[in-house]
């Protein structure tokens, strides 16, 4: 896995960079109307409990190719506490694809790879965690305008590492 990181992210520093080559000369000779088929959407979270609070931000952009086709990118940034026990600090990126077979049905996929840095009260004499946890999901959702209400499925869900208690996630999406 410390292999795997680096690779992406000089794998995605170089398509960030080839991508813009390619926009830039294209702009050059023709108009372009690439922002014309960029929504913008992604998730708020909060979370309160008995001495627990929970925040998340993950704001996401992607790019329609035509009615059916859209491909993007988000980030995901989320903060825990536990008064007392923890705090956790998560921050990581995906990368997500969108088909629509027709106007309501939404089929994604999205692959995300998180950061997550656990750290424990002293007095629980348990270790500090900092590690990287890949998932890959899988949805369905129903799409009406634009909001989608659906359930995806993590096929890499470990139990162990995982920042969520199960695999299956009830969704709901909103792209401008």
């Amino acid at each position: 896995m410390k292999l795997f990181f680096p690779i992406n992210k000089a794998l995605t520093v170089f398509l960030i960079f080839f991508i813009s080559m390619i926009n830039q000369s294209y702009s050059q000779n023709f108009k372009s109307d690439f922002w014309e088929h960029v929504r913008y959407g992604g998730g708020i979270g909060l979370n309160f409990g008995d001495e627990f609070f929970s925040g998340t931000l993950a704001p996401n952009a992607v790019y329609e190719f035509n009615k059916s086709f859209s491909l993007g990118l988000g980030i995901n940034g989320t903060y825990n506490s536990q008064k007392n026990i923890y705090k956790s600090t998560i921050l990581g990126g995906s990368l997500i694809g969108y088909y629509n077979p027709i106007n309501e049905i939404q089929i994604s996929a999205e692959f995300e790879e998180l950061n997550v840095n656990r750290r424990y009260n002293v007095n629980l004499n348990r270790p500090n965690e900092n590690y990287w946890i890949p998932a890959l999901y899988f949805g369905a959702g129903y799409r009406n305008g634009n909001v989608t209400f659906g359930i995806r499925y993590d096929v890499l869900y470990d139990t162990d590492k995982s920042i969520y208690s199960q695999a299956w996630a009830p969704f709901v999406r909103f792209y401008f």
